[in-house]
């Protein structure tokens, strides 16, 4: 008997040869800029230091609590680190663990990671603000010219006076770029702090994992007109399938070096040889091994449920990741062109924006990032102050 072929679940898989596309490819990113001087600021429900990250961590804010506390050095991951690891990683992973393949647009970028969920697992709108104000504080110090925002607050406020929008509205005067997720209910308003008129909100859009713009379809992020007459989001990002490393030593992890073997065509004498090995691991028990008629099928399905791609990274989806695509270009931007403002970043990546057919203007803003076009733009403008 033949061994099985197990597959993936996103588009455009063949078996045997597992394959998404990296970041700079599905956004034709810039490769003659990597960030390389510019710090980025992620503000977000915890981060893990992964090994795509080594040596350029300036400095983890502990912010859960009110006396926020700095760490160069270590710092305590949990369940929700995942999503800042998720966020940082795309950005501004560097591509080892998968030998330069899943590479982000910021890869020489320097990072300030900003914990903001409490010890209970909460992000509050309370606790982002303590996160953004401490990076008022230090934004200097650790030269930060970005910061990303991949949290939501609590309720709907379309007021100029919000503490999160006045506090971007600080951050923005300052000259930082900050950046927000617009959220991913398809609803026609906006929580703070995407409802920041100075913040560039980001939404999304599905390239159904394919370089061919016939394919591809909006997201189902929020949108609406905020407190200044400013529809957001101002432009859409990639939002579905895209590669983001897998927490070491987490439970998903140890299920996934054995999974992402799986999905290599392996022989079926290599296939028993991979559950002999790894069947504690995948939860099962030895003599489930031969004796499970539906085993196949249900580590099939334990791939497609953890979204598995190859031994260390899954594909994720939503704005929370379309956000740091846009600000990994930023950091590219401000590499290329140190000088350029908040207002005038946002007036390159709006105008060199490419809409998308067939999807009103609400849903889009100025439409999908070009992201080799608003670098060269930044780079061209360098030379005319």
């Amino acid at each position: 008997m033949s061994a099985p072929k197990f597959t993936s679940n996103y588009p455009n898989f063949k078996a045997g040869e597992p394959t998404l596309l990296s970041t700079p490819e599905r956004t034709n990113a810039s490769t003659a800029f990597n960030g390389s001087g510019v710090t980025i600021a992620f503000i977000d429900s915890g981060f893990y230091p992964h090994p795509d990250l080594d040596g350029r961590i300036l400095v983890h804010a502990d912010a859960s609590t009110n006396h926020v506390v700095e760490q160069t050095s270590s710092f305590t991951t949990n369940d929700l680190s995942w999503h800042g690891q998720m966020t940082s990683v795309i950005a501004c992973g560097d591509g080892k663990t998968s030998n330069g393949k899943y590479r982000g647009i910021a890869s020489g970028a320097n990072l300030v990671l900003v914990k903001v969920s409490t010890p209970a697992g909460h992000i509050k709108e309370a606790d982002i603000l303590r996160g953004i104000r401490w990076v008022i504080d230090t934004y200097q110090r650790f030269n930060v010219r970005v910061v990303n925002i991949s949290v939501g607050g609590d309720f709907v406020y379309n007021k100029a006076d919000h503490y999160l929008h006045k506090a971007i509205r600080k951050l923005t005067k300052a000259g930082v770029t900050v950046v927000v997720a617009a959220g991913n209910r398809h609803i026609n308003y906006l929580l703070p702090p995407a409802s920041a008129a100075d913040a560039i909100t980001v939404g999304g859009f599905d390239d159904h994992n394919s370089l061919d713009q016939s394919q591809w379809t909006i997201y189902q992020h929020n949108y609406g007109i905020v407190y200044d007459g400013t529809a957001k989001p101002e432009l859409i990002a990639p939002a579905n399938w895209l590669v983001s490393p897998i927490m070491p030593h987490s439970s998903v992890a140890r299920e996934a070096y054995w999974l992402g073997q799986l999905l290599l065509k392996p022989t079926e004498q290599e296939i028993q040889h991979l559950l002999t090995e790894g069947y504690n691991d995948l939860g099962f028990q030895r003599d489930e091994i031969n004796k499970d008629e539906g085993l196949y099928h249900k580590l099939e399905t334990r791939i497609h449920a953890h979204k598995i791609v190859d031994t260390q990274h899954q594909h994720v989806d939503g704005t929370s990741v379309a956000a740091p695509i846009v600000t990994s270009v930023i950091a590219q931007m401000l590499q290329a062109n140190p000088r350029l403002t908040p207002r005038e970043i946002r007036a390159i990546l709006t105008r060199t924006a490419r809409r998308l057919v067939g999807v009103p203007s609400e849903l889009q803003g100025a439409g999908v990032l070009n992201a080799a076009a608003a670098v060269q733009t930044a780079f061209e403008t360098s030379n005319m102050k």
